[in-house]
């Protein structure tokens, strides 16, 4: 398994309050990893040690090899929103992206044209940010993050506020940067549901500790472990249960569409309806 972040053993404190106790995450290249927790588990402190926006009293961030906090700040490789990004309401989405380019004068227009129709927006487009939907907003979010053609990919609660059909699309859009690509990315959600969609790798953050870990199918394996805190199971999940225990159906507990097509296979042959 080749790793693009190494978090070791990281400790970070508030005045009494230690955040996050003794963290250790490998993170995959190349796949999507999604954090799931609570408010206040830690998920947001962590990306933003991992960034180099706070810096942890324990512990190492390794970001392909190189220290966060010592060989460089904030590392160059990655792309992140973790809060909601600010864009001037009055320009488009493109004058935006360019103000912004032209900071670190990496990129030039072709580069902002091409990232535009990446994550799915209109480059020639005139309308205001100030007129776009969040959906829209979070696309432009997502292409300022990635313009600068980072290997990593980080997002904090990416899918909040998003209908049904924002979610699907961004979704979509975040495999896509996986497949075509190769880009890793992490991604803190609440939203049970989303992870089993698009997650190759779950983690439970639990009063600044990692509590499980493994893929989303193993994670929501562990009902009772979600319950203590706070988090519900996919409504696929609960589905399953309902075929279980009301309809007296013999299917095992299962978190993940993947799991539960398999599982209604496996029933449907031993029934001898399939």
């Amino acid at each position: 398994m080749e790793t693009c972040i190494e978090v070791q053993n990281v400790v970070k404190r508030f005045r009494d309050q230690v955040v996050l106790k003794n963290v250790s995450i490998s993170f995959e290249k190349g796949k999507i990893h999604g954090i799931v927790g609570r408010n206040g588990s830690g998920k947001t402190v962590l990306f933003k040690c991992i960034c180099g926006l706070m810096h942890p009293e324990e512990g190492v961030i390794l970001v392909n090899g190189k220290r966060v906090g010592r060989d460089v700040d904030m590392p160059e490789d990655i792309g992140a929103i973790i809060e909601a990004p600010g864009f001037l309401p009055n320009y488009s989405g493109y004058k935006n992206l360019r103000f912004l380019a032209n900071i670190r004068r990496k990129i030039g227009k072709e580069e902002i044209l091409n990232v535009l129709k990446t994550v799915g927006l209109d480059p020639e487009s005139r309308k205001h940010v100030g007129k776009h939907s969040l959906g829209r907003r979070q696309r432009l979010g997502i292409a300022q993050a990635i313009m600068e053609d980072p290997e990593i990919l980080i997002l904090d609660e990416p899918t909040a506020g998003l209908d049904p059909q924002g979610v699907s699309a961004l979704l979509e859009l975040l495999a896509s940067l996986r497949d075509g690509l190769g880009m890793t990315i992490l991604m803190a959600t609440h939203d049970m549901d989303v992870v089993p969609l698009c997650c190759d790798y779950a983690y439970l953050l639990g009063g600044g500790s990692v509590l499980a870990r493994g893929t989303p199918e193993e994670l929501f394996a562990q009902a009772e472990l979600l319950r203590a805190n706070h988090l519900r199971l996919p409504r696929i999940a609960h589905l399953m249960a309902i075929l279980r225990d009301r309809d007296g159906l013999d299917v095992a507990p299962v978190g993940t569409i993947g799991a539960a097509r398999r599982e209604l296979l496996r029933l449907l042959k031993q029934e001898e309806l399939l």
